[in-house]
């Protein structure tokens, strides 16, 4: 488990397996799940897959660095339409993926 996840995020990832839904914000929590057969998204409409999330831990790491180095990196813009449409998009996607009942 990646370090820095908290008792919650731990049990979340203890939880979940291949085919669950995670929504997060916390990217080492998205790569746990992902790396654990999940789906993970953030609340913007990003989708973790294998193939991204090791790049958006990197980034996030990178970003962390530069603001403890004292540069101002800013922060996320406002949470818009967009956003929720991306979100209701990639969540659309993913129940369109389970089985009829």
């Amino acid at each position: 488990m990646a370090p820095g996840l908290d008792a919650a995020d731990q049990e979340i990832v203890r939880r979940c397996r291949p085919g669950d839904l995670v929504v997060t914000a916390d990217i080492p929590l998205a790569a746990e799940v992902v790396e654990r057969g999940a789906t993970a998204v953030n609340p913007r409409g990003v989708l973790y897959t294998r193939e991204n999330v090791r790049q958006q831990l990197s980034l996030r790491d990178f970003m962390s660095d530069l603001r403890g180095a004292g540069i101002d990196t800013g922060g996320p813009s406002g949470f818009g339409e967009r956003d929720r449409q991306a979100f209701a998009r990639q969540l659309d996607r993913w129940l369109a993926r389970l089985p009829k009942v």
